[in-house]
């Protein structure tokens, strides 16, 4: 099931990169974007990241916290975060549950296979847990200005 701008951000609890228990509900009354990428260290994943990273001082002049989400582990996260020095939480979400709740998890293809997989998908919920923005089938180029276009709306 898709998401859509006005609906209440559906909870989650996931381990994050420091080994922390992170959950929606710590962010109440703030801002959050949430964004759900492949792969950690794979190109698209990197470039996205690394773009959420190099804007992260006007997302924090907006209140709004980012988190990123994918099936990696902990471990595989901790690396991506250190090699690119990113100064925000990666979630893990091995079972792709997050994933599903967000509609980021569905049937892709790739050189003719059929698979499941995450979705490239971003999300802005406001500080009562109502979405702002959706993104689905997120392109990277330029995505995070539209992000931030958004926060900037309300």
């Amino acid at each position: 099931m898709k998401l859509a701008v006005g609906d209440i951000a559906p909870a989650f609890c996931a381990m994050s990169d420091e080994e922390q228990l992170v959950s929606l509900t710590q962010y109440a009354g703030k801002r959050v974007v949430l964004y759900f990428y492949p792969k950690d260290n794979t190109p698209g994943c990197t470039t996205e990241s690394c773009d959420f990273s190099s804007h992260i001082g006007i997302f924090q002049q907006h209140g709004a916290a980012v988190l990123g989400v994918s099936k990696d582990n902990t471990k595989s996260h901790r690396s991506f975060k250190e090699k690119y020095k990113l100064p925000f939480l990666l979630l893990s979400d091995p079972e792709a549950k997050i994933c599903e709740q967000y509609g980021a998890w569905s049937t892709k293809m790739s050189f003719g296979r059929t698979f499941l997989g995450i979705v490239r998908s971003t999300f802005v919920i406001d500080e009562k847990g109502i979405i702002r923005g959706v993104w689905y089938g997120v392109k990277v180029s330029g995505h995070v200005e539209k992000v931030l276009k958004c926060l900037g709306s309300w």
